[in-house]
């Protein structure tokens, strides 16, 4: 708080030559020796708050480094160079390996489109109904579904003419996009079908159905829009192809241009063919962005620890002590840093358990170098191991059971894992045995399905499946390519099981559920079928019951494991061996730093009650301030009185000596 006083008495005495002000001004001069003291102090204490200032953006600034090192993506990082980046491009993920690959592109991968007979109005009535899209193979009179999902688009009252039927296609959403051409004929006005996927799998079927549900669609509207295996009405313009290459000698094709399961780690995204002229993609370890990270994590460290220790340091030679000198709190925190990043990982979990093993060396005035030979060396032979040294990480050596996430409150150490329910999938079985061929006819080809809390009508194509594994197709298509359970990623699988239907979700755990009624349910599954509810994986963590969700185990509240979190994908029943948790340096600090920064943490309890007291002095200081200025208008008053009567006097005394000297 800024320094407040009382104005200078500048008058004179009036007549007696007695120096009022000067009096006055003495006189509380030393009434406001307490409150200079309290406004120093306050001054002073704003120098902390201001320095304390500075150490929360040391903090935060450190912190945003920690924060990279904790995340492992950014540790084990691997770099990917294409010779000839117009061909293709490539990134890498954690599981990919250093090498070069010979990439030779032979054929992109094109989506289908398909072009209507021409109109010769663009507005005129042509019919309504319901178009059914399915996607999958057309080869010669048959179709076979991918199973993925078969969508519907209403053609309604609103939109019978062609540009209302390309208006309802695309606000149906349901991955084909339609527009209308026009070229140049009697009769130029053409819609076009453009598939969003691209592959040889992606090929349109397109049945048109009665917009009621029953009775027979618009004749017009069919014979513009059905395109089956044994009707097609519209023209393949584009068809669909895979994407085709050729990769170290190896010929793959895939149904996109972008290849992400070719090369283990990597992903190819093509962009145009190089027959005859491969080029080649290199995959190396990106040691420039760790050697980047690491050197900002020790210049961070060394930046933050420096001005902790100048705020609270004393300089001999002027024997004054820093705005923070004496400061507990700082000490505190140097010593939390300096604890972190001179101790040792738990054994175990890595062969590298300390920071110099890294590079990252501790020198004798506190500071950390890094040492780039040491690094080299770390990341020639332990690279796998390195994120472990910086982030929290669980390692174990079954292959089904995967380290997840942990909280706050997990403890480091090694923990049993027993396993006593592995997750299902809500599932249901026919209990009819089927028989192909299976005709399905407009009386039993209609069910409602429960998937997952979600409820839909589906409707199976009228017709006699020639197999079982198509009939199973043509369910799956219908049940995924409901809107509603796509939106919420509710899917299933139908297969066939000893002449059998089984449908399973694919979603693991109490939250899985199915039930499927109807006549086609009737029909194909029976009355009787079962249908199994999802059960969430069971076991313990070091000892204590964990939670189950779907896949995922949780540490039990209370535990030390608590809030570690393991996927348990297959396996046995019983025990699963121990997993090591381990929290990394960057892992520890950046939980050290948030502490620090929390709104309970060392700064603020400090800043606030460094600011209280600030606020309780104000309060002093005016009242000081308010006595002295009533002090200074007393003194005032009392010696103006004073500097009267002395000069009555004075006149008084002059009168009587000349009355005096007359005599």
């Amino acid at each position: 708080m800024a320094s407040v006083s009382s104005p200078a008495i500048t008058s004179a005495g009036i007549g007696s030559g007695l120096d009022v002000p000067s009096l006055v001004n003495a006189m509380i001069s030393s009434e406001r020796l307490p409150l200079t003291a309290l406004q120093k102090k306050n001054t002073d204490d704003q120098a902390k708050i201001s320095a304390y200032g500075t150490i929360k953006s040391n903090l935060s600034g450190f912190q945003t480094t920690l924060k990279k090192l904790s995340d492992p993506k950014s540790i084990q990082t691997l770099t990917s160079t294409v010779a000839d980046s117009t061909v293709l491009t490539a990134s890498t993920g954690r599981s990919a390996t250093p090498g070069t690959y010979n990439v030779e592109v032979k054929q992109l991968a094109q989506a289908q489109k398909l072009a209507a007979a021409g109109q010769t109005d663009l507005n005129a009535t042509i019919g309504s109904g319901v178009l059914t899209f399915d996607f999958g193979t057309m080869a010669n009179n048959s179709f076979t579904s991918n199973g993925l999902g078969a969508k519907t688009v209403t053609i309604d009252a609103d939109h019978q003419s062609l540009s209302g039927i390309r208006d309802a296609i695309n606000a149906a959403d349901i991955g084909v996009s339609a527009t209308i051409v026009n070229d140049g004929s009697n009769s130029p006005y053409r819609l076009t079908l453009t598939n969003s996927q691209t592959g040889l799998t992606q090929s349109m079927s397109i049945s048109v159905g009665p917009l009621t549900g029953s009775g027979s669609p618009d004749t017009n509207l069919s014979n513009l829009l059905t395109q089956t295996a044994s009707t097609r009405s519209l023209t393949e313009t584009v068809a669909p192809q895979n994407a085709v290459a050729v990769i170290d000698g190896i010929s793959v094709s895939k149904s996109t241009n972008t290849l992400n399961d070719v090369i283990s780690g990597v992903s190819l995204t093509l962009n145009k063919t190089n027959v005859g002229s491969p080029t080649t993609v290199s995959v190396a370890r990106d040691t420039k962005t760790l050697t980047s990270n690491l050197n900002e994590f020790v210049s961070g460290y060394n930046k933050l620890t420096s001005s902790l220790k100048s705020l609270s340091s004393y300089d001999l030679t002027n024997k004054k002590g820093a705005t923070l000198y004496g400061d507990s709190s700082l000490r505190s925190m140097l010593t939390k840093l300096r604890s972190i990043v001179s101790s040792s990982l738990p054994d175990g979990s890595s062969s590298l358990t300390r920071l110099s093993q890294v590079g990252i060396e501790l020198q004798k005035d506190g500071t950390l170098s890094l040492n780039q030979t040491k690094l080299q060396t770390a990341i020639d032979n332990n690279f796998s191991q390195l994120a472990n040294v910086f982030s929290a990480s669980g390692t174990i050596s079954d292959g089904y059971v995967n380290y997840a996430t942990s909280t706050d409150n997990t403890q480091t150490g090694s923990y049993a894992v027993n396993i006593s329910q592995l997750a299902t999938q809500a599932n249901i079985t026919s209990q009819t045995t089927l028989t192909a061929p299976v005709t399905i006819s407009s009386t039993n080809n209609s069910f409602s399905v429960n998937l997952n809390g979600l409820t839909a009508d589906i409707s199976l194509t009228a017709k006699t499946y020639g197999s079982l594994s198509e009939l199973a197709t043509e369910v799956q298509a219908k049940i995924n390519g409901v809107k509603s359970f796509s939106d919420a990623d509710s899917s299933v699988t139908v297969s066939v099981d000893s002449n059998k239907l089984k449908i399973q979700s694919t979603r693991y755990g109490s939250g899985s559920s199915l039930s499927i009624t109807g006549s086609a349910s009737s029909d194909l599954f029976n009355s009787t079928a079962t249908a199994n509810t999802g059960i969430n994986a069971q076991g313990t963590i070091n000892g204590a019951t964990a939670v189950g969700s779907g896949q995922t185990l949780t540490g039990a509240t209370g535990n030390a494991a608590e809030g570690l979190a393991l996927k348990i994908t297959g396996g046995a029943i019983g025990s699963r061996g121990n997993l090591n948790y381990t929290q990394g340096f960057a892992y520890q600090l950046n939980q050290s730093i948030t502490s620090f920064l929390s709104d309970n943490g060392v700064i603020a309890n400090r800043t606030d009650g460094i600011s209280s007291a600030i606020k309780k002095r104000g309060d002093q200081i005016t009242r000081l301030q308010d006595r002295l200025d009533m002090l200074q208008k007393q003194y005032t008053k009392q010696f103006n009185t004073l500097d009267q009567t002395m000069s009555k006097m004075n006149s008084t005394s002059s009168y009587l000596s000349k009355q005096l000297a007359s005599l």
